[in-house]
């Protein structure tokens, strides 16, 4: 045991008249801590809380009777108990992996409480005499169970692979519960102190879970009725909120008018003014308790979380008659998912070198976008992708409407980005961003959207409504920083989920897009992930979703496998990286080209299959075999190396996504991040015609694959098990794959071969296959012209491939 003198770590309500303090270490003497509550707060009863409450959090404690109970709840993991799989305890006093299979370290099944437990029972003793043991539980099939980073004994909190520690100080000993004669105001700042001892040690008293599931069902945000506008706040903590109210005539002083708490709902603030003041602008100012929990601020300007349209990042908001802003339909339907062929694009970077007429301004905005996708050249329609995944275009926190950003700093989750209207002021956007999508979907083009929804951009403004409620914070009221920008939603807190539902569907019934990419979702948890699915699916059934399934924090594809949402597949991205330069394995090529199967996808379409992204460097520069790591100007080999990756992706099962200016090799000169560089991110249409021949192979390759016979190709659900066949080249990853092998899907059948060695080779297959009648449908550099009669007859059972060649032959019908 350690001599680090005792002290409240932390203190947090589960109800307004109960809670929970936490010690440094075990109290073990009779009498209760030396505990004492501020602003004359009584305690009714303090009681040391059951062991199992520790252990639920940890994943284990000590009893009583000197037992190491290490614990699993079902409530929390109910996988392992549906499907009976064995789990294990492993760490550093069994060796870890060595533990799988052995049945003196497997949990049983047991009751606790009202809860159904997996636990493992033993001598607390040879845990307890070294120094932080580290474990973790898994299955016997090698899963092993995420550590949530909020663990209060999780060790390695700034790296990916974290594990839980077993502190002898702190067994379950150390946490009390306490009841209170009164509830607490939650509107005051409330502390706990230790009483004796050196200095003031006292900390927070915050509102715990209960608090953040505290949620409304009235409208909020500024709605206009009958004559009337009421302006509504979810703020179950303010003091006092105001609200700050402008007409659109220019040199009007704005006017100041107190809201009040509603009848309704107490978590909520409103006023009902008279007249629709459809145009004017707004924000609020809000009072509350100010200590490491709270950032109320009576002098801050507040955008309303819910506003339709805002002038910039600080606000103010707009309000917005809705009956003024609904949307003609189009009478669109977007492609069945496993018809789907993504291009990820910016709003500036398709139009600012857009070679069309227009002036500079509007080349930063959605109307001269619209205008582009409106010309009969337009590139995206050229190449025959039929769903643009569009970076963000929710107000983002860029400073001037001139400043380029890719937008993942979201400020408003309601409002199109102000730097793309013609005219903010009126909120322009609106109307303008309508038509945009109006515009792609006549193109036959779906539009997603990249939403981020996991942090928020500068200023954050629901940090001033309540830092507590909308933000993952450490015990001492730090922000947690798993995205990386600073801070995390607290999605599963009950409005923030309802504000991404309420964002999306705002998203889907006012601008008609088709669905969303959701940014580092791993950081929203695959629980909230499903609530969002199961809401959106209800407003519109066909609604495309996709997830970034990562942060710094962990993965969560896996846990997506039973959803409705598909993921990028960051496998992909390096496998295929590694494949086109001769390394990765056999192995790998089958399951990816499978579409990556049950370990990550459980349904064809499930996995998005990608090289490049906005993120990092482009695909040319990544592989360039220039010395200074620009593919600016690529070589013989880089080309050749890009022709072999669109063959492999556009022939993969899955959903192909590709990064706008990949097909003419967009290069940013060897940068790795460019997000507030618009002069590199921008396409140059001028190597469209510099690399046609590349751009021509791309658009033939995803011509192909929204063609009849490209429906072998475009899977809704798994293939039979004899429906691809390999063989490969001696001592080579060069290998070819016959589609349709077992005639599952018709007679028709494709054969797709690739070397990506540095050597000519030679793939034998079988005889009775070679002999049937094939027809030649494509090579590493180019698609068979449908006006020139294609090569026809049966192939080699020895099928020659050149370094760096592929070939696509299908039978003849």
């Amino acid at each position: 045991m350690s001599n680090r003198a005792n002290r409240i770590l932390q203190a947090w309500l589960t109800t307004p008249t109960s809670g929970v303090l936490e010690l440094a270490k075990d109290w073990r003497a009779r009498q209760s801590p030396p505990i004492k509550l501020s602003g004359g707060l009584r305690v009714r009863a303090l009681t040391r809380q059951a062991d199992r409450t520790y252990g639920e959090r940890s994943g284990y404690y000590v009893s009583k009777d000197g037992k190491m109970v290490f614990m699993l709840p079902k409530s929390a993991h109910p996988k392992p108990f549906a499907r009976r799989t064995p789990v294990y305890v492993a760490g550093d006093f069994n060796g870890w992996g060595e533990a799988i299979g052995q049945e003196a370290w497997r949990l049983t099944e047991s009751s606790l409480g009202d809860d159904t437990v997996l636990m493992w029972t033993g001598d607390a003793e040879p845990f307890l005499k070294n120094p932080a043991l580290g474990f973790k539980f898994v299955t016997e099939d090698g899963h092993w169970f995420d550590v949530p980073a909020d663990a209060p004994n999780v060790s390695a909190p700034d790296s990916g692979n974290r594990n839980r520690l077993i502190d002898a100080d702190r067994t379950g000993l150390h946490l009390f519960a306490f009841e209170l004669n009164q509830p607490v105001d939650l509107t005051q700042a409330w502390r706990a102190h230790w009483v004796g001892g050196e200095g003031d040690n006292s900390v927070p008293l915050r509102p715990g879970t209960f608090f953040n599931q505290l949620k409304t069902n009235l409208a909020l945000g500024a709605t206009v009725d009958a004559g009337c506008t009421t302006f509504r706040l979810f703020a179950p903590r303010a003091q006092q909120v105001d609200l700050v109210l402008a007409p659109p005539e220019e040199g009007v002083e704005p006017e100041r008018v107190a809201l009040e708490r509603s009848a309704d709902d107490t978590t909520v603030w409103e006023v009902a003014l008279e007249g629709n003041l459809h145009g004017w602008s707004y924000s609020y100012r809000l009072s509350g308790p100010r200590d490491e929990f709270g950032l109320f601020d009576p002098e801050q300007p507040v955008l309303d979380p819910y506003a339709r349209a805002a002038l910039g990042r600080e606000g103010p908001g707009l309000v917005v008659d809705a009956a003024k802003t609904r949307r003609r339909p189009d009478g669109f339907k977007a492609p069945a998912w496993q018809d789907l062929i993504i291009c990820e694009a910016h709003v500036r970077d398709l139009v600012a070198m857009a070679p069309i007429a227009m002036d500079e301004a509007e080349r930063r905005t959605f109307a001269g976008l619209t205008k582009w996708v409106e010309s009969p050249g337009f590139y995206l329609s050229q190449l025959g992708v039929n769903c643009v995944e569009l970076q963000p275009i929710q107000e983002f926190d860029n400073v001037t409407p001139e400043e380029y950003h890719w937008g993942y700093m979201t400020n408003n989750f309601f409002a199109p980005e102000s730097s793309y209207a013609l005219d903010p002021a009126t909120g322009s956007g609106m109307a303008e961003f309508q038509q945009l999508v109006s515009a792609f979907h006549r193109r036959g083009i779906a539009v997603v959207l990249d939403v981020v929804y996991n942090h928020v951009g500068v200023p954050g403004h629901l940090m001033f409504i309540d830092k507590l409620y909308y933000f993952n914070v450490t015990k001492d009221g730090d922000l947690m920083n798993w995205s990386g920008c600073g801070n995390d939603l607290r999605a599963d807190a009950a409005m923030a989920k309802q504000l991404i539902i309420d964002s999306c569907t705002h998203l889907l019934e006012t601008y008609g897009v088709d669905g969303f990419r959701f940014d580092l979702a791993e950081l929203l948890g695959a629980d909230v992930l499903k609530d969002i699915e199961f809401s959106l699916k209800r407003v519109k059934p066909d609604v495309i979703l996709i997830a970034e399934p990562w942060s710094f924090r962990g993965h969560i594809a896996g846990a997506l496998a039973d959803s409705g949402w598909a993921s990028w597949n960051d496998g992909y991205r390096r496998f295929l990286k590694d494949y086109i330069k001769g390394h990765s394995s056999r192995e790998a090529f089958e399951y990816h080209l499978k579409g990556s199967p049950w370990h990550f996808a459980k349904w064809p379409a499930q996995t998005v299959n990608y090289v490049e992204s906005h993120d990092d460097r482009t695909w040319i520069d990544e592989i360039s075999e220039n010395e200074d790591g620009s593919g600016h100007l690529p070589t013989a080999n880089d080309r050749r190396r890009t022709h072999l990756m669109a063959a492999v992706l556009f022939s993969s099962i899955g959903i192909p996504m590709i990064s706008a200016g990949q097909d003419f090799l967009r290069s940013k000169h060897g940068i790795n991040n460019t997000y507030q560089r618009g002069d590199l991110n921008a396409l140059d249409y001028r190597r469209l015609e510099r690399f046609s021949g590349t751009h021509a192979y791309f658009a033939e390759w995803i011509a192909f694959r929204r063609s009849s016979t490209g429906r072998l190709l475009r899977h809704f659900t798994r293939a039979s098990e004899g429906f691809f066949q390999f063989w490969w080249a001696e001592d080579s990853i060069a290998g070819a794959v016959l589609y349709n092998a077992d005639l599952s899907q018709g007679r028709e059948q494709l054969l797709f071969a690739i070397n990506p060695t540095m050597h000519d080779v030679s793939i034998t297959i079988p005889e009775v296959l070679a002999a049937e009648e094939w027809t030649r449908v494509a090579d590493h550099e180019r698609f068979m012209r449908p006006d020139v009669p294609a090569w026809s007859g049966p192939l080699e059972a020895s099928l020659w491939l050149p370094a760096l060649g592929c070939g696509l032959w299908r039978t003849s019908c």
